[in-house]
């Protein structure tokens, strides 16, 4: 896939590894169409970004909203050939402490935002890029990259909801592919490990650069860039499909 002139649709596109992928893939050449719960940041990036940017509101659990959202990206970029979903959230309990058994309304809800919102953006943007007309010598209609994490290998005490959610996009990433093949459109995932997103950068940089110095090999957080560098890699890529790969600098998370 050529990424000139592409539309390309990222659900937690404000932000983060979204933000880092709308930023690369604008300077690439394709328009984009920015998906988020932060209709603030996202009207500011797309402004930034100018005519090559669209804003959308999307609350990735929200089939209408989704739905409203591709349609719209749709409409402003003439069609979409890739999906890049980077909306997530996390949670941190364990399944059993002093106070008793772990509640169960944040399990459900990083398992709804996480995995089924993935799938959500998976389903309504694979069934938009079936409409286009295959490109290139192989048929190509479109990509999807999801995202993980290396939790969904190496959970942590405390992560069992997040664990579970990123192990599901795990799972979902072979079968959807298997699922989309005939309508040429190829799906991968992106398991990150420690990287300098928002989340982390709540903490004091003391902590952040404890966790980069665990990390084997660079010995530093992960960057936002690296991670839109692989999945403009994975677009452009035709024989990337159905694979997770982990981005982490070869770490494996020990139990806490």
């Amino acid at each position: 896939m050529k990424l000139d002139g592409i539309g390309a649709f990222i659900s937690g596109g404000a932000s983060g590894l979204g933000e880092a992928t709308a930023r690369l893939l604008v300077e690439r050449g394709a328009r984009v169409a920015i998906a988020d719960v932060n209709d603030e940041k996202a009207d500011a990036l797309a402004t930034e970004l100018g005519d090559s940017a669209h804003a959308f509101h999307a609350d990735v659990t929200d089939e209408a909203e989704v739905e409203a959202a591709v349609a719209g990206a749709r409409e402003a970029l003439g069609e979409l050939r890739l999906a890049v979903g980077c909306a997530g959230v996390g949670w941190a309990e364990r399944t059993v402490s002093k106070r008793g058994p772990a509640q169960l309304q944040p399990f459900e809800t990083v398992v709804r935002v996480n995995l089924i919102g993935m799938f959500n953006v998976l389903r309504l943007c694979a069934a938009a890029m079936n409409d286009n007309e295959p490109d290139g010598e192989n048929g190509e209609r479109g990509a999807v990259v999801m995202t993980a994490s290396i939790a969904a290998y190496d959970g942590q005490i405390g992560q069992t909801a997040y664990a579970a959610s990123k192990g599901g996009i795990v799972g979902l990433t072979l079968p959807a592919a298997r699922d989309l093949a005939g309508r040429g459109i190829r799906v991968c995932t992106i398991a990150p490990g420690l990287f300098d997103t928002p989340l982390l950068a709540a903490l004091p940089e003391e902590a952040r650069q404890a966790l980069g110095a665990g990390i084997p090999f660079p010995q530093r957080l992960g960057r936002a860039a690296e991670y839109a560098h692989l999945a403009a890699a994975i677009a452009e890529n035709p024989m990337l499909n159905g694979e997770t790969i982990r981005l982490d600098g070869a770490l494996r998370m020990p139990p806490k």
